[in-house]
């Protein structure tokens, strides 16, 4: 791990970002880095036990849980999710994806707990933001790293249903959305809040104690601060030094809005590896796992994707790799990045887990430099 140490620590002492923390497991033999401090002003060192905003890195977790409401017979991969989801009976989609959002049609067909699953409802982003439908879209999916800014469930679901589609239901994939409505189709399903469910039928059998979309006070001391680059000078505090995840959030999204450690990732990782079995308990089937980490685009849809994808595809909540354009993509790899500055992958075929957790948003849809070294350094664990 000393050429992964070096890595951080060069970026570190850069000021690229404060501190990071990385782990690599294969199997039971896990190793963990951590380099520099909680935050600019250096008043703590990084730990193992650091706890992040995981961003996007929340989608695998959450579509782990709708899958389990889809093992229970809760509701099926083919059902409409108006049952739940009233405000979403009637979509319309643009008659064409550069036309005005009132000139629209009827969807042809009902968006399913599959569309959802895989990112293909008709609404998320594209590689064009300014597309009207898309600039309508973000009245209500602002930046996903920021997400005590979004209303209450009911009252972003009323939003929602107003905007039109960007594409029929299930023809092309899209990027966030579907998390979101994800997380909210969980809460009606279940009559559970996102939080409540997440805890009772994943974090907690999984020991993952520091997941959550609140920090309390006793953990706070433990929470990294957040930051953007400014492009030349020092980097931007996001965040408030105190208010930020104090408490519950009116909208626990699914799309990016849980706190976490690396460790915490690790066990989630590892039920995936396990076919769906962790600490004695079956948490999700085998054929739900199967589904989240096989790709479910045509080569079309990834493609069009390419912004976010790089040619790669996609399962439920996270990327699937099918070509090995570089050198850390491993045919079935699986997992995310976080615009917070966070990603988290696992090789099914190796029982690999790679996680890097840092303090220092994206800027853009690209992976960061820091990210790519690290998968470079990774690649061959």
């Amino acid at each position: 791990m000393s050429d992964l140490r070096e890595t951080l620590r060069r970026y570190v002492d850069r000021g690229a970002v404060p501190g990071a923390v990385a782990l690599v497991a294969r199997g039971d033999d896990v190793e963990v880095v951590a380099v520099g401090s909680l935050d600019v002003g250096g008043s703590a060192p990084m730990t193992r036990e650091s706890v992040f905003r995981i961003a996007s890195i929340t989608k695998p977790i959450v579509a782990a849980a709708l899958l389990a409401l889809v093992d229970d017979g809760t509701l099926g991969l083919d059902d409409p999710v108006a049952e739940w989801l009233p405000e979403l009976e009637k979509p319309v989609v643009v008659r064409t994806p550069t036309g005005p959002v009132d000139d629209v049609v009827p969807a042809v067909r009902p968006i399913t707990v599959e569309h959802l699953l895989s990112s293909r409802p008709g609404w998320g982003f594209p590689a064009d933001f300014t597309l009207p439908a898309v600039r309508a879209l973000f009245e209500v999916q602002q930046d996903g790293r920021f997400p005590q800014s979004v209303p209450d469930l009911d009252t972003w679901l009323a939003v929602m249903s107003r905007i039109p589609l960007l594409h029929q239901p299930g023809e092309a994939w899209l990027y966030n959305t579907a998390s979101d409505l994800q997380g909210a189709l969980i809460a009606r399903a279940s009559g559970r809040t996102l939080p409540d469910f997440l805890a009772e039928r994943l974090l907690e059998p999984l020991g993952m104690s520091d997941t959550g979309f609140e920090v309390p006070q006793g953990k706070r001391d433990r929470f990294t601060s957040a930051y953007r680059p400014d492009g030349a000078g020092p980097l931007v505090r996001t965040d408030t030094p105190d208010g930020a995840f104090a408490g519950a959030p009116r909208f626990a999204s699914g799309a990016g809005g849980l706190v976490s450690t690396a460790d915490d990732w690790l066990a989630f990782a590892r039920l995936l590896l396990n076919g769906g079995e962790a600490n004695g308990r079956r948490l999700l089937s085998p054929a739900s796992v199967s589904r989240m980490t096989t790709n479910h685009l045509t080569a079309a849809q990834r493609d069009a994707g390419a912004l976010f994808l790089e040619g790669q595809g996609w399962g439920y909540g996270g990327q699937v790799d099918v070509t090995p354009a570089d050198p850390w993509n491993v045919p079935g790899r699986y997992g995310w990045v976080g615009g917070s500055g966070t990603t988290a992958h696992l090789v099914p075929s190796t029982g690999t887990v790679t996680i890097l957790l840092t303090q220092v948003a994206m800027e853009n849809p690209t992976p960061t430099p820091l990210m790519r070294d690290f998968w470079r350094c990774t690649a061959g664990a």
